[in-house]
């Protein structure tokens, strides 16, 4: 049975310059009427744990979260996702860093109406904020984390350094370590800490699943 992986692999193959076929029969095969443009994996660790959390399944609500690879890859993904390409609901999360390029890369798609919103720095960097930044570290230890964090901690170019700051760099230093950080961290928010450009999305998503 064909699910919402099958279809994310599908899509990516299209944007990179696949024939779209397979993406095609995937999205009317699985009822796909809206896609959530995310940058990276971690991000749609964060996305699925906390639709996991609220009891959502997406995929049942036509919904499809895409992790493009990076924020230059929007205007491939939003033209094979958007108007030109299947005409889904498109919504999204970009760093503000990235927002440029998710304008841009919209409009050129044909895509402007597209509606994304923007985290202050970066996700993590919201998720630390609404935990604080004792709880992250209570839970890089309960993770395992411990004596990495120390080692990180003890480096030079780390000290003086804001904690929020020293916690972000962290969790960017291993390969996976965001991606498992990104469903830690949304498992541990409480229900009134879900930061604004997560809550706004879920808003936007649950408007595009009844329209």
């Amino acid at each position: 049975m064909a699910d919402m992986g099958a279809f994310r692999d599908a899509v990516t193959d299209w944007a990179n310059g696949g024939s779209g076929e397979a993406a095609r029969e995937l999205a009317e095969r699985l009822g796909v009427r809206a896609a959530v443009l995310l940058e990276g994996p971690s991000d749609l660790a964060a996305v699925e744990t906390l639709a996991a959390r609220r009891g959502r399944d997406l995929a049942a609500e036509g919904v499809a979260a895409v992790s493009m690879g990076g924020a230059m890859s929007i205007a491939r993904f939003a033209a094979v996702l958007g108007p030109p390409g299947l005409d889904l609901r498109l919504t999204g999360l970009c760093d503000v860093r990235e927002e440029p390029f998710y304008e841009r890369g919209l409009q050129r798609a044909g895509a402007a109406d597209a509606v994304y919103f923007v985290c202050v720095a970066d996700l993590e960097d919201e998720l630390i904020r609404a935990l604080g930044t004792a709880r992250v570290e209570e839970i890089v230890e309960a993770d395992g984390d411990l004596r990495p964090w120390q080692t990180f901690l003890s480096q030079p170019a780390q000290h003086g350094r804001p904690r929020d700051q020293q916690l972000r760099r962290f969790l960017g230093t291993k390969k996976g370590r965001k991606i498992r950080y990104g469903h830690l961290l949304v498992e541990a928010l409480e229900a009134d800490r879900v930061p604004a450009p997560l809550e706004e999305l879920f808003a936007a998503v649950g408007a595009a699943e009844r329209g």
